[in-house]
């Protein structure tokens, strides 16, 4: 059994049987297959009728959740409502379509979602702790099937995933061919400890165990000590290495004396609380109660979209995505519907649409989940709909979101500056038009709005929009606008834009305006520091210039220097914007809000990122990177022969003066364990808005390098010392085996 603990466990045995399923496509594509989970306890198969279909299995890992009930777009669509109790869909990460299945009965469907979901919690959950004897040998005759002391490639990695050793299948394969020296196809005795050390090796780690492990060939914990206190710059005690040896020391006779070999030493550099991010920031660590406008959130652009603006799917499957990828602010494109339900789609495009009220049920189902973030998400409305279709959203809204919905301000009394992402967890903001002002609201109910018209907006697509601008002041399209509707909006009242002075004098905190990437890249260039003092006190949103049809996006970095706090992009497309994007974020528990600097939420604030005045801002630091080595880099063509000729890229994105780039050598043809012992130096003159990116390349002579992976983080999250860098493939998600390993040094440079 490779899964710790469930041994014999009654809803593992129930996925090894397996069983048949009702595999739903459309409504008249729906099959019976087979579904069961192989011996290895991490992969499923399932039958498939494709004659020359060879991969018929996905793995455990790959399944980014399991939702019980006609959830998804698919059984939604495809099946009757009498089915409910039945329905399933397995979802899964990156661009894999979900599987949406039928069990024979209620009792059955349940008995596939628990199982499912509980190998998948065990998986995520699979620790350093696996109880051992001499520890090799005794893992070795669990993972050895069929007990005849011989262990086939499989069985092999078996092994090794149960040590915590995630093996690539490749580089599994190359190493199983170098030690099976009797080319029997099995692996026996000394052999396997020889498939091991190979694995394993690794010189480099070699090389700090050795200056360290100064007791008889082992770490004693006060060695461990020292190593954390000179190389890793950590504030350790005795107690924290005995943490360490409990944790990651394999050899339970080691472990009883308090040492930690070196295997355990390989662990510890593993371990999820020594990788470069600081562990103290992977939770919330800042202070939550500040105004909503002092934080950047983490912000999308048309969420609706799987794919690109002009044809691509809608699906309320985006938002989703999005929202588990830690973004606090979506965008809903809304057009009248028929049947008087409001539809979201990119309008004047052939993409497909969905219902308004699918969409809000799915925001409100995953918007604060277990892996999300507790704090407020904004509902930014782009409003084509009539009078009443909007009362139609108005009453959508109130009545799925209920009293999550922000509806009034808190407190009594007009308010005078934002709540805090503390007071306003679990809870919706709707961002859109209003017919008044919300003081109007405290003043008199008499003085209610007598006009319902209100200009509508749109962001705007054309370049020539500057003649137009001056014609279409005169003619505005004029967009009524439903009450109920208007009486939502509270914190997050869209108004144009005319210059900083008169957004000083006459708008209010929550009035707030959308820039199209262009206009704020210009503002944030030339007038950084106005730009900044505004949003100390209101609140940005910006948002891709319309000529981008196939949803690329732009570099939030600039934008974010000049205070911006909501810089949508699009969550669909893998770039490194949205990298950045990510790295931002990654830390405070991935809560999508990071509060911004001191100098950012002062009213007389001269910081400017561009020029770079003298200030509290200016904390000139030198960084130091040595990137050593990297291990089990996938291959980017799958095709068997090629293998990658990996370089690295150490990139530093924040103000002007601190962007800088800087790359090593490649080597050749070596993905499993390239080594690079190269030195950088960057300095940096604004850390608190330094991101720190490091990105794997497949070298290419003839064209564009290709991408392998990349981490991405705030220079503040790093730790120093020797680290383990993970790397996330372009969807973001994390490659299991492979890795970067560096030296970090940040000194102060005075």
């Amino acid at each position: 059994e490779t899964l710790h603990g469930l041994e014999g466990d009654a809803d593992l045995q129930f996925l090894l049987q397996g069983g048949d399923l009702l595999k739903v496509r459309s409504t008249s594509w729906k099959k019976t297959r087979f579904f069961k989970l192989q011996e290895d306890c991490k992969t499923m198969w399932h039958e498939s009728k494709k004659t020359f279909k060879t991969n018929q299995t996905f793995s455990v890992d790959e399944i980014s959740g399991v939702r019980m009930g006609r959830q998804s777009e698919g059984l939604r669509k495809y099946t009757e409502e009498q089915v409910e109790g039945r329905c399933f869909s397995i979802m899964f990460k990156g661009r894999r379509k979900n599987l949406d299945l039928i069990a024979s009965s209620e009792e059955e469907a349940r008995k596939w979602v628990n199982s499912l979901e509980k190998i998948i919690s065990n998986l995520n959950n699979l620790t350093c702790q696996q109880k051992t004897e001499h520890w090799i040998y005794s893992c070795l005759r669990k993972a050895d099937k069929n007990k005849d002391d011989k262990l086939s490639q499989s069985e092999v990695q078996n092994f090794f995933r149960l040590i915590n050793l995630d093996v690539d299948d490749d580089y599994a394969e190359m190493l199983f061919k170098k030690c099976d020296k009797s080319k029997s196809g099995y692996l026996a005795g000394e052999e396997i400890e020889h498939f091991y050390d190979l694995l394993t090796h690794r010189e480099e780690i070699d090389v700090i165990y050795g200056e360290y492990a100064k007791t008889t060939g082992f770490m004693s914990s006060e060695n461990l000590v020292e190593f954390l206190l000179k190389e890793q710059r950590e504030k350790a005690t005795l107690a924290d290495a005995h943490k360490i040896i409990e944790k990651c020391e394999p050899d339970e006779n080691v472990k009883q004396k308090k040492l930690l070999s070196k295997d355990g030493f390989l662990m510890y550099v593993h371990h999820p609380e020594a990788w470069i991010l600081n562990p103290v920031h992977k939770d919330v660590y800042q202070d939550m109660s500040q105004p909503l406008n002092h934080y950047f959130i983490s912000s999308s652009h048309n969420t609706y979209l799987m794919e690109d603006q002009l044809k691509g799917p809608s699906s309320t499957e985006a938002y989703i995505r999005a929202l588990l990828k830690g973004c606090r602010c979506v965008e809903l494109d809304c057009w009248d519907g028929d049947d008087d339900e409001p539809v979201i789609y990119h309008g004047y495009t052939f993409t497909s649409k969905i219902l308004f009220k699918d969409t809000i049920k799915a925001i409100k189902e995953y918007a604060f989940k277990v892996r999300t973030s507790d704090y407020p998400v904004i509902l930014s409305l782009e409003n084509h709909c009539s009078v009443k279709q909007q009362e139609v959203m108005a009453h959508h809204m109130s009545t799925i979101l209920g009293s999550a919905l922000i509806t009034a301000p808190l407190g009594d009394g007009m308010p005078t500056e934002f709540p805090s992402p503390e007071e306003l967890k679990g809870k919706f903001l709707i961002k859109g038009k209003r017919l008044n002002k919300l003081e109007a609201t405290f003043a008199t109910k008499a003085a209610a709005a007598d006009d319902t018209d209100v200009t509508e907006e749109e962001e705007s697509n054309d370049e020539e929009e500057k003649e137009e601008a001056k014609e279409s002041s005169k003619k505005k399209k004029k967009l009524k606008l439903a009450k109920e509707l208007s009486d939502m909006v509270i914190y997050c009242k869209s108004v144009h834009f005319h210059g900083f002075e008169d957004a000083r004098q006459n708008l209010s905190f929550y009035e707030m305006s959308s820039f199209k990437e262009g206009k704020a890249m210009k503002l944030a260039e030339e007038s950084a520091n106005a730009y900044i003092r505004h949003n100390v006190e209101k609140l940005s949103r910006i948002y891709p210039a319309g000529s981008r049809t196939d949803s690329s996006n732009y570099n939030p970095v600039p934008l974010w220097n000049a205070g911006c706090q909501i810089v949508a992009l699009n969550f669909q497309t893998t770039c490194t914007d949205m990298d950045l994007n990510l790295g931002r974020f990654v830390v405070n528990g991935k809560s999508g809000y990071i509060l911004k600097p001191a100098y950012m939420r002062d009213i007389a604030t001269e910081f400017d990122p561009i020029t770079l005045t003298r200030g509290d801002w200016l904390k000139h630091k030198t960084l130091h990177v040595m990137v050593i080595s990297a291990h089990q880099l996938p291959k980017v063509n799958k095709k068997k022969s090629s293998i990658v000729d990996p370089l690295v890229k150490v990139q530093v994105h924040g103000v002007p003066a601190d962007v800088a780039e800087k790359e090593t050598n490649a080597v050749d043809n070596n993905g499993f364990n390239p080594s690079w012992n190269e030195n950088f130096q960057f300095d940096v003159y604004v850390p608190d808005l330094a991101l720190v990116r490091f990105v794997v390349e497949d070298y290419d002579s003839t064209s564009d390098n290709e991408f392998v992976g990349q981490y991405t983080l705030p220079l503040s999250s790093l730790k120093m010392g020797y680290r383990h860098v993970p790397l996330l493939n372009k969807n973001g998600d994390l490659l299991p085996s492979a890795g970067l390993f560096v030296h970090i040094m940040v000194i102060d440079a005075e």
